[in-house]
């Protein structure tokens, strides 16, 4: 074949060659030019011709047979070395582009092509360097080298809003790239109120935008300061570039609407939204990450309709890949039991992820929170690499399970330095235990030892840790004395230590402080009602929950779920919403008789309305979890209960009445009856729970 291009095309024909837009000839020619010239260092006589091979050789990577022609070429023009400079700059060879530019200064003066691809490689004391020389030689005005500096300053500078706006005004031309590079800057410094306000003004200036200007956008509405106040109207600019997504057409692609399914999950929590999104676009053009984008959304609310998107996709013949097996082990994490947990595990053995960091660490989360911390134990020690997420995911378990002991053993094997969350997790399993000396110490030489200054969650913990054991001053003195503003989860930590040891004065300041902090939140109006209910306060109560109403705020229902027969089933306070509730509440009576004998005593103190005393037991029946735990014994000799055990779960706290039920049921009916509520699990065995009646 050498032979036959040869008598054809002699040398001086390369460029015809070259530029020819067939694809075979191109791949067959350029095997015969990498032959020749391996063979032959000699570039083609005419400068045209070189040029466009060192070209063709540095497009493909080929650098140092590329940087070998241009060391022979006996005469270089400005394009010669701006070829190899931008070729060098493609392949991110920061050091070999700089040293190559600085020697193109003593032969020719750089243009904008040349200046663009180096700033893509600078960091940011050479990108100082280079914006100088620009100035120097009047390029820095060129759009190119302006478009190239702002990129540069907003990936390396300690102040990139200030370096790029300086460079962006002094512009005299601008175009589509320019602003785009500012908003995507702006929307990684989570500015999105600034990328907004600059999208408007490119509207005025006429510059028409493209998907890159929304994938910016959206995604700069969507950073960690989207709730504040610093941009209260994330959701709303999220709708009016949805509204110019569809004017354009542009929301029917692909990456706009995984960027549009994000937006509205982040700003609204709006589920429906993202479905309908999803399921408008063209179901060809779906990739990967749009399935795994609106999975992320299921994942936390609906997980079982995370599942079910995910046989969808396997339909469609699409491989999941490991993010999309994250996004199912974060759902499975919120399932009642490990059955799916297992599922998902045993299709990432067949998909091969075996040994990755990242899926090994979903994997002790997932399991942990469907209440095996066994299962969890177990992929912990049989990583053959952990880091400090493997760490301190088996010290939330610990925490989550009540453990403390086994935690704060676990903290001493721990061969990773250790980091605020760490911190977080030991403080919590001290919480959950009561364990107020040895939280202390935890909580005194976290900075002594580690060099860890205490932030908000380890306050919160600490709070937590004191109120519980009835140090309520001691509590209050840590939230005077820290060096920040108490957050919203520190007002609640100590809003709940006062509703459990019955302090109404220091109960109100505490509610007044979560009304200011999120008025919409119904937590500090339902607590402190609870806490004049509980001491027959009833006018007070009632004061309070008629001005929640007033204000529109709305308490959320307790609900629970639990698993039979493969099927998950939910419960609300009342029973009302399940089909068997008759049968439930028959095999309740039954239940509640046994009970009774054994000791159990209804606590009415913990019915919060000025009612009979008979209407007040009838109440406590019909919490949600005793209905989930009712209706699985009442299933279990149909669809059996694997291994004994009962686990059900509840969106809010277990209440003491709810507690004392499930702990002599666990012993009636000689079952593990396992509860994860908002805040922890309670193992319930032959009459004992594993939080020994401390939570």
């Amino acid at each position: 074949m050498r032979i036959a291009l040869t008598s054809v095309a002699p040398k001086p024909c390369y460029l015809h060659l070259i530029t020819l837009n067939l694809n075979h000839l191109i791949q067959t020619l350029s095997r015969f030019m990498h032959t020749d010239i391996t063979t032959n260092l000699t570039p083609p006589p005419d400068l045209y011709s070189a040029n466009h091979l060192i070209n063709s050789h540095a497009k493909r990577g080929q650098l140092d047979l590329a940087h070998q022609l241009f060391a022979q070429m006996p005469h270089r023009n400005i394009v010669s070395w701006t070829i190899l400079v931008s070729g060098y700059a493609q392949h991110r060879k920061s050091e070999q582009c700089f040293r190559l530019f600085s020697q193109m200064l003593s032969h020719y003066k750089p243009n904008d092509f040349a200046y663009a691809s180096l700033l893509s490689v600078c960091d940011y004391w050479r990108g100082l360097q280079v914006h100088g020389l620009a100035l120097k030689t009047g390029f820095d005005a060129w759009i190119y080298v302006a478009n190239a500096l702002m990129a540069m300053y907003w990936k390396n500078s300690c102040n990139p809003s200030r370096d790029a706006w300086r460079v962006f005004d002094a512009m005299e031309f601008r175009n589509l790239v320019t602003y785009n590079s500012m908003i995507a800057g702006l929307g990684m410094q989570e500015q999105g109120d600034k990328a907004m306000t600059l999208f408007i003004r490119m509207l005025r200036d006429g510059i028409v935008f493209d998907r890159t200007t929304l994938l910016s956008l959206v995604s700069s509405l969507c950073g960690p300061n989207q709730g504040s106040d610093k941009f209260a109207g994330g959701l709303l600019c999220c709708l009016q570039l949805h509204s110019c997504g569809i004017k354009t057409g542009l929301a029917l692609d692909v990456g706009v609407a995984t960027a549009l399914i994000k937006g509205y999950s982040v700003l609204a929590a709006e589920i429906g939204a993202c479905h309908k999104l999803f399921f408008e676009t063209n179901g060809v053009d779906r990739d990967l990450v749009l399935w795994t984008g609106i999975m992320t959304v299921s994942a936390e609310r609906e997980p079982e309709q995370a599942l079910i998107l995910f046989n969808q996709m396997r339909k469609e013949d699409l491989c999941p890949d490991c993010y999309v097996f994250s996004v199912l082990l974060k759902a499975c994490a919120n399932l009642v039991t490990e059955t799916t947990t297992s599922a998902v595990h045993c299709r990432v053995i067949v998909a091969g992820f075996v040994n990755l960091l990242d899926l090994d660490n979903s994997l002790i989360h997932a399991y942990a929170r469907c209440g095996s911390i066994d299962k969890a134990k177990r992929i912990f020690y049989e990583m053959s690499l952990r880091d400090i997420v493997s760490w301190n995911s088996m010290l939330k378990a610990y925490a989550l399970h009540g453990k403390a002991e086994a935690a704060l053993s676990f903290f001493k094997q721990m061969d990773v330095v250790p980091d605020e969350t760490t911190f977080v997790a030991l403080l919590s399993s001290c919480s959950h235990a009561g364990m107020v000396e040895e939280g202390t110490k935890i909580f005194d030489t976290m900075y002594e030892k580690h060099g860890i200054v205490p932030q908000l969650d380890h306050y919160a913990c600490m709070v937590d840790i004191l109120g519980r054991a009835g140090l309520l001053t001691e509590a209050e003195n840590i939230i005077r004395k820290m060096p920040m503003e108490p957050d919203y989860v520190i007002w609640s930590a100590f809003l709940g230590a006062c509703r459990k040891h019955g302090e109404t004065k220091a109960a109100s300041l505490a509610s007044s402080k979560l009304k200011e902090l999120d008025p919409e939140n119904s937590l500090g109006y339902v607590m402190i009602s609870n806490i004049y209910c509980s001491v027959n306060s009833f006018d007070e109560g009632g004061s309070i929950r008629t001005k929640m109403d007033r204000v529109g705020v709305r308490k959320e229902p307790g609900l629970s779920w639990t698993e039979v027969g493969h099927r998950v089933h939910e419960f609300a306070s009342g029973g009302h919403r399940h089909p068997q509730v008759k049968a439930i509440r028959a095999h309740m009576k039954e239940l509640l008789s046994q009970l009774k004998k054994m000791g159990y005593v209804p606590n009415t103190s913990l019915v919060l309305f000025d009612v009979e005393e008979e209407q007040k037991e009838e109440q406590l029946y019909h919490h949600s979890e005793k209905l989930a735990l009712v209706f699985s014994l009442m299933s279990a000799g149909n669809c059996g209960i694997d291994g004994g055990v009962i686990k059900i779960i509840k969106n809010i706290r277990i209440c003491l009445d709810c507690h004392n039920f499930m702990r002599l049921a666990s012993k009636l009916v000689e079952k593990v009856i396992v509860v994860r509520d908002s805040n922890r699990f309670h193992h319930f065995k032959d009459g004992v729970c594993s939080c020994n009646d401390y939570w």
